[in-house]
């Protein structure tokens, strides 16, 4: 039986918990967080099927004492780096973390080296890898229904397309529609108002004013163009085209999957999924440690998406000009 704990017991948190209510062989046995009212929930909760839980307020003390073989972090954005290495450092077997993985490459680099040297498996909660449309999608692409991706265009708007809250999400799609090659270059520009703004400042993902959205192009490895469309000031909505040598697919929250091919418009059936969304994501993490799968975003993978939008900072500040990606630090 894996023992779970999970650090930030509000929302997110919840929903952490959630997926692994499903899950015959874990059980939550700690929860951490600095508010009583969100741990006196968590136990409402969770204590009663969960009957080994303990609720924490210090992390360090749930680390020495839960004997964790799993942790869900859930906490502000910024607030990620020191959880998962000293997690790592102190036994933990996997981490399920939330977006963005960090907020500078730095941070990054440092959960990168301590998950790796540990052998801790890390999985980053970019959602739409557990989501039908979205999932179903990627299968197409990678089948080749379309052909040699040539271009990947995002459009995200709304009060919620703050570069790492949400910007994180989309960038981490154009990314695995591009196939998972490494991002080499990117030229950025960030929302008017915001030009002097060249590391994160935000709260943690709550307030839209505390990052500005941006736009970018993205050069990866394999050849592949990515675009990005960010505007808060917008109507909310997320759009993805996959533009291919035979063909495009087109991807809409409220629209679900289309492939267009000569000019004929086509959609695609979808399966339904038992579990999904962060749920599955957790689910997957445990199905990765017993042997039966991979993980869909790996610690890596979050890194690259944490360098794409430091480098659209980065761009910003050097006059809109190309920052190579192997610069950052």
């Amino acid at each position: 039986m894996y023992r779970v704990g999970v650090i930030g017991c509000r929302g997110i948190g919840i929903r952490h918990g959630n997926g692994v209510m499903g899950i015959e062989n874990a059980e939550i046995v700690a929860g951490c967080d600095v508010v009583d009212e969100q741990l006196r929930d968590f136990d409402e909760r969770f204590g009663a099927t969960n009957t080994n839980l303990v609720l924490y307020k210090d992390f360090q003390e749930m680390l020495e004492k839960a004997d964790l073989d799993i942790l869900t972090v859930a906490t502000g954005d910024n607030a990620h780096t020191n959880l998962v290495v000293g997690a790592a450092e102190a036994g933990v077997k996997a981490i399920f973390c939330e977006k963005p993985l960090a907020v500078s490459v730095e941070a990054a680099n440092r959960m990168v080296e301590a998950c790796e040297k540990n052998n801790v498996l890390l999985s980053v909660d970019h959602t739409r890898h557990w989501m039908p449309v979205w999932h179903r999608s990627h299968e197409l692409v990678a089948e080749g229904a379309i052909g040699e991706v040539g271009t990947v265009i995002a459009t995200h708007t709304g009060p919620r397309a703050m570069l790492f809250r949400n910007g994180t999400h989309i960038l981490d799609a154009i990314y695995w529609f591009a196939g998972n090659a490494s991002p080499e270059w990117v030229v950025g520009e960030v929302e008017s108002g915001y030009e002097d703004y060249s590391e994160y400042r935000g709260d943690g993902g709550h307030d839209p004013d505390t990052e500005p959205s941006a736009n970018a192009l993205i050069h990866f490895s394999n050849g592949v163009r990515g675009n990005y469309i960010g505007e808060k000031k917008t109507q909310g909505r997320v759009r993805l085209q996959v533009m291919g040598s035979e063909g495009r697919l087109h991807i809409g929250d409220d629209e679900g999957v289309q492939i267009e091919k000569d000019g004929v418009w086509s959609a695609v059936d979808v399966p339904e999924w038992e579990v999904e969304g962060i749920e599955a994501g957790v689910l997957e993490l445990v199905e990765v440690m017993d042997g039966k799968r991979e993980l869909s975003c790996t610690v890596r993978d979050g890194r690259e998406v944490v360098k794409m939008m430091l480098g659209i900072l980065k761009s910003q500040q050097d006059g809109n000009s190309r920052v190579l990606l192997s610069t950052l630090s």
